[in-house]
C-alpha cells in the first residue's frame, strides 16, 4: 500500500491536469491508483452523498466510513440507511467507526458535557482519534471539501499530500459551488439528509450543530458559541500547485 508522499511537482502536474474538470475525472484517477486502498470520509452531507453517488457508478465496490460519534442526529442515521438500501451495499463497503470511549467515560474523564467547554479536545476523542486509526489502512482519501464553503478550505486543491494523516487526499468537488452540488442531487435523484431542508447546510454532532439564516456562512451553524468552523479533520490547505 503505497503511502509515500508525491513530489511537489507531481501535485502540480494532477492539479493541472484535474482542475476545472468534472470530479468523476479525479475520482477515476485515484480509483486507477490506489484501488482498494482508497475510501469516501461520508458525513452524510450533500456533497459526500453526491461523491459518493458519482463513486459508485465509477466502481460499486467502492467503500465509504462515517464517524459515529454517538452524537449524529437521527436523520444522518437515516440516510445512511437509504443509501445502503438503494446502492444494494454490503457493510463491508460502509464503515462505522467509533471514538475509543462512550459518552459516559468521556463525561467520567473529562467532565459532563465536554463539547461546552472544550470542543477541540471533544472533537479530537470523537473525530480526530477516529480518523486517524481508520486512515492508517489506506493511501488516499476522498472528501467533500469545496473552496467556497469556508475560508479554512479556499485553498484546497484537488489533490492534495494530508501530512497530517500521511496520506493522499482527493477533493473532486473542491471547484463546485453549492448550485452544482445540489443539481447532481437533483439530477440522479440522490437521497440526502432530509436536514438540509431545515436550513442545515452543514451538519455534524446533535450538540454543536444548528440551522443557519439564508444567507449565512454555510458553516455558521458549526459550534454556534465558539470561534470554531473545523473540527479538526481538514486543517486549513495550502497545497502545491493550485
Amino acid at each position: 500500500m503505497p503511502r509515500t508522499a508525491p513530489s511537489t511537482e507531481e501535485l502540480r502536474e494532477m492539479n493541472r491536469r484535474l482542475e476545472g474538470r468534472p470530479p468523476q475525472d479525479a475520482l477515476r484517477d485515484v480509483f486507477e491508483r490506489f484501488f482498494p486502498h482508497v475510501i469516501l470520509a461520508c458525513g452524510f452531507g450533500a456533497e459526500d452523498m453526491a461523491l459518493w453517488d458519482m463513486m459508485y457508478r465509477i466502481n460499486p465496490r467502492a467503500s465509504l466510513f462515517y464517524l459515529d460519534t454517538d452524537f449524529l442526529f437521527p436523520e444522518t442515521h437515516a440516510v445512511r440507511d437509504r443509501l445502503m438500501a438503494r446502492y444494494a451495499v454490503s457493510p463491508e463497503q460502509v464503515i462505522r467507526v467509533r471514538p475509543a470511549i462512550t459518552p459516559a467515560q468521556q463525561a467520567e474523564q473529562f467532565g459532563d458535557r465536554l463539547w461546552e467547554r472544550q470542543p477541540d479536545q471533544c472533537c479530537r476523542i470523537r473525530k480526530v482519534e477516529p480518523l486517524t486509526g481508520i486512515l492508517k489502512h489506506y493511501a488516499a482519501w476522498v472528501t467533500g471539501i469545496r473552496r467556497d464553503q469556508s475560508p479554512t478550505r479556499a485553498g484546497a486543491g484537488v489533490v492534495e499530500w494530508d501530512a497530517a494523516f500521511d496520506l493522499v487526499k482527493v477533493n473532486p468537488l473542491a471547484s463546485w459551488t453549492h448550485d452544482d452540488v445540489w443539481a447532481y442531487i437533483r439530477q440522479h435523484e440522490v437521497p440526502y439528509n432530509a436536514l438540509h431542508d431545515r436550513q442545515y447546510p452543514s451538519i455534524g454532532c446533535t450538540h454543536c450543530t444548528s440551522p443557519v439564516r439564508p444567507g449565512d456562512d454555510p458553516r455558521a451553524g458549526r459550534w454556534r458559541q465558539f470561534d470554531k468552523t473545523e473540527c479538526g479533520l481538514h486543517p486549513s490547505s495550502h497545497p502545491t500547485g493550485v
